[in-house]
């Protein structure tokens, strides 16, 4: 019972955390190209990292987890970050937060393929209830759709998917902090080039707004937010505690209507208790 609770805690603390990026991003595009944005984010959080790794004297994981961490790394350091920054120039944050309730059903298939887990069928069905109660939110509550834009954010969720499940069941042998830090390691080779190319010419032009959203993605988005959320993995499971994804959408939501003031729907409401009823029942079966 403790290690459930400590897992959910640890899980709900990175949703919440999670819930900025994208309005953060949609800021942060206004005044840096998405390429930028994506690698020198990268950059800032891989430094932290390092500092910490070298600072707590952590060993260096092994040749086998490799692979592991270069999934982890296209999946959240470099997959996620970039596509989801393509889409917001052609979507709202509104818009591609509702995408965001796809995750747990992602994170649990790759669960199941990556990490070894078996939910119950029932899990299936509640967690497809969630996901399909949120693609109906995003329908029938923005008028703002781009056909390219939600493309971009369903390969985005993919992705994430795949490098949340990655990074979970690295992380019961690794650690939760560990992984991230690890893998933006290994992104590093890459990322620091690409900053260097896409290094804007002109900064006159990036308000205050844009260095806040990159600061957020960089420091919350890129690194604290993972310590939690791997660790409420590792503890609590990938396909359980991933339905806590399933809240982000509306906290995230919130914050763009409060940071934005982007219009939120009165029948977010009525949703978010759907939502929070599908979590709770797919806990039970998970």
């Amino acid at each position: 019972m403790h290690s459930s609770a400590t897992g959910w805690g640890n899980g709900l603390l990175g949703v919440i955390i999670f819930s900025g990026s994208l309005p953060a991003t949609r800021v942060a595009v206004g005044g840096f190209s998405a390429l930028f944005l994506t690698s020198v984010r990268a950059v800032i959080a891989a430094l932290i990292g390092v500092a910490v790794l070298g600072l707590l004297r952590q060993a260096w994981p092994q040749r086998k987890d490799l692979a592991s961490l270069a999934i982890v790394a296209i999946g959240v350091v470099v997959g996620f970050p970039l596509l989801t920054a393509l889409a917001l120039q052609h979507i709202t944050s509104a818009h591609s937060i509702v995408f965001i309730g796809l995750l747990p059903l992602s994170t649990a298939i790759f669960g199941v393929l990556r990490g070894g887990e078996r939910p119950q069928p029932m899990f299936w069905l509640f967690a497809v209830l969630g996901s399909a109660t949120v693609a109906g939110f995003a329908l029938s509550n923005d008028g703002t759709a781009s056909l390219r834009g939600d493309l971009l954010m369903v390969a985005a969720i993919v992705l994430c998917g795949l490098g949340y499940a990655e990074g979970a069941a690295l992380s019961r042998r690794l650690g939760g902090w560990q992984v991230i830090s690890w893998a933006l390691l290994l992104a590093l080779p890459l990322m620091v080039p690409l900053a260097v190319w896409t290094w804007p010419p002109d900064w006159s032009g990036v308000g205050a707004p844009a260095w806040i959203g990159l600061a957020y993605v960089s420091v919350f988005s890129m690194f604290v937010g993972f310590i939690f959320w791997y660790r409420g993995l590792a503890i609590g499971g990938i396909a359980r505690v991933g339905q806590l994804q399933q809240l982000q959408p509306f906290f995230g939501l919130a914050l763009a209507g409060l940071l934005l003031r982007e219009p939120v729907a009165w029948s977010m409401i009525a949703a978010t208790a759907l939502v929070v009823a599908c979590v709770f029942f797919a806990r039970r079966f998970a």
